[in-house]
């Protein structure tokens, strides 16, 4: 046995880059759907950085390891594990060869729980008629799929062979090595090349019954046949935001951006997985209203993809600069107002979780210390928001945008390829900005390493907000007096943000009556709306009034998606609800393992109950 003993880049990795470091890797894997599992091997390019190391450590979790070989002489490699940490799964040590560099391949399966995966049974899918596959393992649940170095500071090229079921289609997060190429047995072999180096939390594997339809020059979307249209109606500015990203932040590196709609269970908005940025279906609003996602999935492959945070620590460094670019796409094509309208319905959810986590919660740092702490359990809107609201003010304080934007182009451009930390940016920001007077005077200190809201909140131009106010006013200060000055017009004037800018502004409010729920249901006709933004916050209005009627509804959509944004604060509103504490614990029981497996562990916690195993 090997002693647990973490990366000195890395607080929740076990791996060993600093010495030896995986720089290619080959999967060739069988998707068992029987058993559950990914079976076959993986071939790593390992390369010494210590002319003396004599060992290279993996990050592993469940894995079943059946032999470790030298494909230079053939011959086994010797191999030990670590105690298993219950947070950060298992260290494998494998004795290296003599050589510099060295081609290892491990035969392996992965568990049929693996934290990494999801396996949905036929009857869990829109046709119900095959079933269907797929990964997410951001941040670190590449471990459970593959041995690998699962730190964000590695970076590596991958290619795939995968044999799955011939009805089915395999989609990967790199290119398509030509058309499936079909087996005897009723399997097919899929062959992908991913030639720009990327951390193992981009990873990613879809394997389902799926279509595709063409969105631009560079991009189709897939999806279960019964709503690839739609997807493709909702994602149809796929290229003109991919042109405007590339205005902000130079060339697009990856050659194709496609999107894969996911199956309801997916736990994220999007994951920016390369070449297949994966989305949740509460984006199918039916108006293009929320495909503002794929802008900040598109975002992301330059800032996280290509620059990475070197850890989970930094982690504002890919969703903070994601979602300054994601607003200046926004800015780009729906103008300036609102680009800023954007930032404040951010703060409105900061605020919500800062509330959540408390003030002085150290996990609402732009710079967090995750020593012992999962990266799952500190997920917030705190680095996307914060960090966004950091930005706006540095590209505030050195001139505005036309003096930022080529600071960040250059920023990008210098950092490609390559993980950093918050150190690099500060460096590279302020040798950057050296004759810029106010640049020098930035309270770098208080913005990174102090908890709670942001030190300083920018000027943002209010003139789309200021309507939301005033109708959230006239409801908080309405004493019940008949007539009612309520009318179903006061919400036509509003678009899908601006609605959603009135119910955050509600829920922020210290009370707001069951009496005022009913009627504004009766006028607005709020149960109605298909946009998922706007329903999860009505919903989490009427449970804060205690409108019980409200509460299967609340349920039915907590369990139909799996998008923990959702899931998690309405599991949460419901739990500390005594009337339907108990129902929200039986309905999430009933449902947890229709759940991916970050997300039942979430709403476990959240509920504070334990997980049925």
């Amino acid at each position: 046995m090997t002693e647990n003993k973490f990366s000195s880049s890395d607080p929740n990795s076990f791996s060993n880059p600093d010495e030896a470091v995986v720089k290619c890797i080959h999967l060739s894997l069988n998707v068992d759907f029987n058993k559950k599992i990914l079976a076959g091997f993986v071939e790593l390019e390992v390369k010494k950085v210590e002319d003396n190391a004599t060992e290279l450590l993996l990050d592993t979790e469940d894995l079943k390891i059946n032999s470790v070989i030298d494909l230079r002489s053939g011959n086994n490699l010797e191999f030990t594990f670590s105690d298993p940490d219950k947070i950060f799964g298992t260290k494998l040590a494998i004795k290296l060869p003599d050589n510099e560099e060295s081609n290892i391949r491990i035969l392996y399966e992965t568990s049929s729980k693996a934290s990494a995966l999801q396996w949905l049974a036929a009857e869990q899918t829109a046709g119900g008629k095959l079933p269907y596959m797929f990964s997410q393992c951001q941040p670190i649940h590449c471990r459970s799929m593959l041995p690998c170095q699962d730190s964000p500071a590695v970076k590596a090229k991958y290619t795939a062979v995968i044999t799955a079921p011939s009805e089915l289609r395999v989609l990967m997060s790199a290119i398509r090595d030509g058309e499936p190429i079909k087996n005897s047995d009723g399997t097919s072999q899929h062959k992908f090349h991913q030639d720009v180096p990327m951390p193992s939390y981009l990873i990613a594997i879809a394997v389902g019954n799926l279509e595709s339809r063409e969105l631009g020059p560079r991009s189709c979307v897939w999806s279960e046949p019964e709503y690839v249209d739609s997807a493709a109606y909702e994602f149809a500015e796929t290229e003109t935001m991919l042109k405007k990203a590339e205005e902000v932040c130079g060339p697009y590196v990856w050659g194709i951006y496609d999107i894969l709609l996911m199956p309801p269970s997916f736990p994220y908005g999007g994951m920016e997985n390369p070449c297949l940025t994966f989305v949740t279906p509460t984006l199918l609003a039916g108006d293009r209203s929320l495909a503002g996602v794929v802008a900040h999935e598109i975002s992301h492959s330059w800032t996280g993809n290509l620059v990475t945070n070197r850890n989970f620590e930094h982690f504002w460094l890919n969703e903070g600069f994601t979602m300054f670019v994601e607003r200046k796409i926004i800015q780009r094509m729906q103008g300036e107002k609102i680009h800023q309208f954007s930032a404040i319905n951010g703060l409105n959810d900061l605020r919500e979780a800062i509330k959540v986590m408390g003030a002085d919660s150290p996990l609402t740092k732009l710079v967090v210390n995750l020593e012992g702490v999962h990266p799952d359990d500190a997920f917030s809107s705190c680095p996307y928001e914060k960090g966004f609201t950091f930005l706006f003010y540095l590209e505030t304080q050195v001139g505005g945008p036309d003096v930022f934007e080529p600071f960040l182009k250059k920023y990008l451009d210098h950092y490609k390829y390559q993980s950093i930390d918050t150190n690099d940016f500060k460096k590279f920001f302020l040798e950057y900005f050296d004759k810029n007077e106010k640049s020098q005077k930035v309270d770098w200190d208080k913005w990174l390493y102090t908890p709670g809201m942001p030190p300083i909140i920018p000027d943002y131009d209010k003139s789309l907000v200021l309507p939301c106010t005033e109708l959230t006013n006239k409801w908080i200060k309405w004493d019940g007096s008949n007539p009612n000055p309520f009318t179903e017009d006061d919400l036509k004037c509003f678009d899908a943000l601006q609605i959603q800018e009135f119910l955050a502004q509600l829920l922020l409010a210290n009370s707001f009556t069951l009496s005022k729920v009913i009627l504004m249901q009766e006028i607005y006709q709020l149960n109605k709306y298909k946009n998922s933004e706007i329903r999860f916050r009505w919903l989490r209005l009427c449970i804060k009034a205690r409108w019980y009627d409200v509460v299967p509804l609340a349920l039915e959509f907590a369990t139909k998606y799996g998008r923990m944004k959702f899931v998690r604060p309405i599991f949460r509103d419901l739990g500390k609800w005594e009337e339907t504490r108990d129902e929200a614990i039986r309905v999430f029981r009933a449902h947890q393992h229709q759940m991916m497996n970050v997300t039942a562990a979430m709403v476990a916690k959240d509920l504070e109950i334990s997980l049925d195993v």
